[in-house]
């Protein structure tokens, strides 16, 4: 195993992935303020599922998409 191949293979698919949900997230926020769905004050729960068949990886990551400060946020 080459050590180096696989940690530029997985940054280069941690960028990809960052890159294309931070886009996803931001128009579907877009989307839901357009059509009156959200107000813009709330923050939601969020859930990223990452899985590798061939490793029998399934690792979940949970959070939240803030779309304000929080009310303790400095």
């Amino acid at each position: 195993m080459n050590d180096d191949e696989l940690n530029i293979s997985i940054r280069k698919f941690l960028k990809m992935v960052g890159v294309s949900s931070q886009r996803e997230i931001e128009q579907a926020v877009a989307r839901a303020m357009q059509e009156g769905a959200i107000a813009g004050t709330e923050t939601f729960p969020a859930r990223m599922t990452l899985e590798i068949a061939g490793l029998r990886l399934q690792a979940r990551f949970d959070g939240e998409i803030r779309l304000e400060p929080a009310p303790d946020a400095p």
